[in-house]
């Protein structure tokens, strides 16, 4: 299995699967993300002991992220202390108390961390096979709810404005609707930050069931969103309990979004480039009728 760490910040691929592992395993995992250069700096052994579990736990929970053992784990820690600050890895939540300047600091690394970190793991190639597809679509259905119904919003109105047919659903009703009349040639993108949420797995689901194709964008690559799409492309934000649903977690969701309309537009640029110069004209003049 490739480590989750090669080419990202190994905290934050390890905090993306943190709902995916077994609750041993989240136990030490949740120490790594705390403070990373405890691994960096401690023998197994050492580890063990501050962890309070066996050393065969810690094997496991390597090789659940990804690695051989804890010596490939401590390794890719060890690298990535030395290429970022500590505060780099580690952004400081929110506390009741903190001042407005805090609070603009630590918003402020933690959305720019998200970028950072969702670039460093977005494999151009997958990303080429989801604008091939998106391109080629007879209709982009756009799955999301709650914050990640902005995100399916905002998806569908770029397409629409270089000339795709698509829609955002943020109803689960509607988007099993539309699923169900779906099929080959269709392309389904399902946005979830968790990938769990029932209320875009089951509308996902049924597209697929019906022929089309799914496409997640999510933080888990081990989700069950993940796991039953064609494609999933992986964002890194980070939500805590003062900001559930948090700009972090959404930018880094609208970050793929924009790199696939992008692509979309290169890809269709007479087409694409005459619907946007025909919206803005239209726009336009609405505002100056």
């Amino acid at each position: 299995m490739k480590a989750l760490g090669d080419g990202t910040n190994p905290i934050a691929a390890a905090r993306a699967v943190l709902p995916s592992l077994t609750p041993a395993a989240q136990a030490i995992v949740k120490i790594i993300i705390a403070d990373p250069g405890v691994v960096v700096r401690s023998t197994i052994t050492e580890f063990s002991a501050l962890a309070g579990t066996s050393e065969a736990t810690i094997v496991r929970t390597a090789r659940a992220l990804g690695y051989s053992g804890y010596s490939q784990l401590r390794f890719a820690l060890a690298a990535a202390v030395a290429r970022e600050q500590p505060e780099r890895l580690v952004p400081g939540d929110l506390g009741p108390d903190d001042p407005l300047t805090d609070v603009i600091a630590k918003v402020t690394r933690a959305e720019s961390d998200a970028i950072a970190d969702t670039a460093a793991q977005l494999d151009p190639g997958l990303l080429g096979s989801v604008v091939a597809a998106l391109a080629a679509a007879r209709r982009v259905e756009v799955y999301g709810v709650g914050t990640s119904g902005l995100v399916s919003a905002d998806l569908a109105q770029k397409l629409m404005r270089i000339g795709l047919s698509s829609r955002a659903y943020s109803d689960a009703h509607l988007a099993s609707t539309s699923a169900a009349l779906l099929g080959a040639g269709d392309v389904v993108v399902a946005v979830s930050y968790s990938g769990e949420t029932p209320d875009v797995l089951f509308p996902a689901a049924t597209a697929k069931e019906a022929g089309a194709l799914v496409v997640a964008i999510t933080n888990n690559p081990r989700s069950s969103l993940a796991v039953l799409s064609h494609h999933a492309l992986i964002s890194a934000g980070r939500e805590t309990s003062f900001r559930p649903g948090a700009l972090a977690s959404r930018i880094s969701q609208l970050l793929i979004v924009d790199c696939l309309f992008v692509g979309l537009a290169q890809r269709t640029y007479a087409t694409a480039e005459a619907a946007l110069r025909a919206t803005r004209e239209a726009l336009d003049s609405f505002r100056t009728r």
